[in-house]
């Protein structure tokens, strides 16, 4: 889901943006939720730092948008700020609040929906890599980075992350497939590693700084010490 907020000081003009962002949606069958403001202050006093993309007027009575824009930066450095202005010249200021970019009002549709898609792409490349899981206790999302490591267990697989030990349906050989490229190694025919998590090597083990010991089985010893190698090397 992609969090929108709009303000402006004209209800007309956040009516029709709203509109025009839902016919958006529908159009590319994206999934978004539109929060709508209608003066600086309003926006200051109710922000969540939960906003992807945040349309902002410049010209408001009370706080206007550039210093809106300031006190927000001051707590949330990612949401991308796009400016709404009549007059090129104070878009330019808005580059001392990192604003991505300015719309000149009136607003076209088309306009609009160029700045949506290329946000939306910026906003999926930002995205930290995760992993989706359904078991009989519901549906999981699993950032990688959380992940320390992965075991066999009862025909399945336990995933032992910051959130918690969750149980997969998947092989373990589907699971390293899918996550190898992002730092995780075998080690043993019943594990994959997180080399993140790895703090030394005690002769058939890996000591986790978690202080969790994995064996390391030794047909898989020589292609886990080479990557392991290579990980720590690129990462001095």
């Amino acid at each position: 889901m992609i969090t929108v907020a709009i303000c402006d000081d004209s209800e007309a003009m956040v009516e029709t943006m709203k509109v025009s962002l839902e016919e958006y949606a529908k159009e590319k069958e994206r999934d978004l939720r539109i929060f709508t403001f209608y003066s600086g202050e309003e926006l200051v006093e109710n922000y969540s730092c939960n906003y992807d993309i945040l349309f902002l007027d410049i010209k408001m009575p009370g706080i206007d948008g550039i210093q809106a824009a300031e006190k927000i930066r001051r707590k949330d450095k990612k949401v991308i700020i796009i400016f709404l202005t009549s007059l090129i010249q104070h878009a330019l200021d808005g580059y001392k609040v990192h604003a991505a970019n300015y719309i000149i009002k009136p607003i076209k549709k088309k306009r609009l929906m160029m700045e949506m898609d290329h946000w939306i792409e910026e906003l999926k490349q930002r995205e930290e890599p995760f992993i989706t899981i359904h078991n009989d206790k519901g549906n999981y999302k699993i950032l990688l980075k959380s992940i320390s490591y992965i075991e066999t267990y009862n025909r399945n697989l336990m995933i032992h992350a910051a959130e918690g030990d969750i149980l997969c349906y998947w092989k373990l050989k589907e699971m390293e497939s899918k996550i190898k490229q992002y730092g995780f190694s075998r080690c043993h025919s019943s594990y994959l590693v997180n080399l993140f998590y790895v703090e030394n090597i005690e002769k058939m083990d890996i000591k986790l700084s978690s202080g969790v010991m994995i064996p390391i089985g030794k047909s898989k010893k020589k292609d886990f010490m080479e990557r392991l190698a290579r990980y720590w090397g690129n990462n001095i």
